[in-house]
């Protein structure tokens, strides 16, 4: 029988091209890394056992390169992201763990209705968090190249994790892309975000849902969340109205993004003037508040004017679709004040 040869081709078909590496030069490249994270300071038992059965995951190239292109629109995406079920489950996990979520809603100052509604649409409540290993899937998408120093931060940020003791070697876990946990955190994020809320010595985003819960609250709000305020509102736009109030879309990042963001923004006494109204035709609610005019899809789709919150929310996941969903399901939860 004729022996293989050592360095197997690992291809991967993408839109008629083809991305094709081999084992060995796989095998260098996790070398190299290895290096790198002892030059950082990182011990050597604790690297060779992060890195002791890192294999190339070509399902997460393909799932990263061949991401669907479907034509979707937020009528037939919050049906599908936002079912009765998930409402029902909601409210009923809600009111499972209401004095706990109520606890660290008052201490963090997020509504408690938010938190839940990240939680089931970040991981169908802590059901569905991925089952790669985190290190093999960044190591995998570093290799890749596309976007090397962005996945070595986050492999960087992987191994403070481990470092730290927050989860075990064999239950580090999370989605094709490196998210985890119960909330998806990122290594980044959760290094920045996450909370040992039962005190126990270990941020489970896991398998904690205290540690979980706080979180998502802490990681809202550190990055701007007021729980004065809900996230927005679906309003009608007037027969006359002008498409530079609408925020820009096709921002390529954040910083330009919110400076579409600052020219959309009114007050909502000035956008009543300009004519919307809410979806039953009533007047805006009077309150010194402003708002900017957000268009998920089209002129002929849903409009929002959504409030400083629904920023925070595009923090988390620059996605007009998932931000509008976690803000509809939160309200299927629990009706906003305004």
């Amino acid at each position: 029988m004729i022996k293989k040869l050592s360095a197997i081709l690992v291809s991967v078909a993408i839109s008629g091209s083809v991305f094709a590496k081999t084992e060995a030069e796989f095998n260098t490249y996790v070398s190299g890394l290895k290096q790198e994270a002892l030059a950082k300071g990182y011990q050597q038992v604790l690297v060779d056992k992060a890195f002791a059965d890192i294999k190339f995951k070509e399902k997460v190239v393909k799932a990263d390169k061949n991401q669907p292109e479907v034509v979707e629109t937020l009528e037939t995406y919050l049906p599908k992201r936002v079912p009765q079920w998930k409402v029902d489950r909601a409210r009923a996990l809600y009111k499972e763990h209401q004095p706990l979520l109520e606890k660290i809603a008052a201490n963090y100052g997020v509504q408690a209705r938010f938190i839940v509604a990240l939680w089931g649409l970040e991981s169908n409540f802590g059901k569905v968090q991925g089952s790669f290993p985190v290190i093999s899937s960044l190591v995998t998408l570093a290799f890749d190249g596309r976007r090397e120093e962005m996945y070595k931060r986050q492999l960087w940020a992987a191994l403070d994790i481990l470092k730290e003791g927050h989860i075990d070697f064999d239950r580090f876990k999370g989605s094709w892309a490196g998210a985890m946990g119960q909330t998806q955190f990122m290594p980044t994020s959760f290094n920045s975000y996450a909370v040992d809320y039962n005190g126990d010595g270990r941020k489970d985003i896991w398998t904690t849902t205290e540690d979980a819960f706080a979180s998502i609250a802490n990681y809202l709000k550190q990055v701007g969340w007021n729980d004065d305020l809900t996230w927005g509102r679906q309003v009608k736009l007037p027969e006359q109205y002008q498409p530079e109030w609408i925020v820009k879309r096709g921002t390529k990042t954040r910083e330009e993004w919110l400076a579409a963001w600052n020219k959309s923004e009114r007050s909502l006494t000035e956008w009543q003037a300009l004519g919307l109204r809410r979806m039953d035709g009533k007047d805006l609610p009077v309150t010194d508040l402003k708002a900017a005019l957000v268009m998920p899809d089209n002129e002929k789709g849903r409009m929002y004017l959504a409030y400083d919150n629904y920023k925070v929310l595009m923090h988390w996941n620059r996605s007009y679709y998932f931000a509008t969903s976690v803000g509809y399901l939160s309200d299927r939860i629990g009706y906003p004040k305004i």
